[in-house]
């Protein structure tokens, strides 16, 4: 397995929360959580636009920091849900924050990058 080189700084809490929350898709995961989309089959249908393996990947990252757990069902077939821990809990006002925040900038930002391809190079108002 490949080992990082240089070590991890996380003494800095920012570090930590971008680690834990940043990439991607670990936001819009946490969404779907956070809207009652449990069962990674429904994760995968609500972001059809990203591999199944990708998203696995970051629901076992999430678990692994603790943010996640799966609870498995003895069922057949078996059935799987993701649920919040108690930290898990914590980091869902700092999502809706960033979710309100993009909303609320979204179209000037569209406007900003279609203006920089553009090649003029000039931040457009607000409004």
């Amino acid at each position: 397995m490949y080992e990082k080189k240089i070590p991890e700084l996380l003494d800095c809490g920012l570090i930590v929360t971008l680690k834990v929350i940043g990439g991607k898709w670990k936001a819009w995961i946490i969404n779907c959580i956070m809207d009652g989309i449990r069962r990674p089959s429904a994760i995968h249908r609500v972001m059809h636009a990203v591999s199944p393996r990708i998203i696995n990947l970051h629901l076992r990252e999430l678990e692994e920091y603790g943010i996640i757990y799966k609870k498995v069902f003895a069922e057949t077939p078996a059935r799987v849900e993701y649920w919040f821990t108690e930290t898990g809990e914590s980091v869902l006002p700092v999502i809706k924050t960033l979710e309100d925040w993009g909303n609320q900038h979204k179209a000037y930002i569209h406007r900003n990058q279609a203006a920089y391809k553009e090649g003029s190079c000039v931040f457009l108002s607000e409004q």
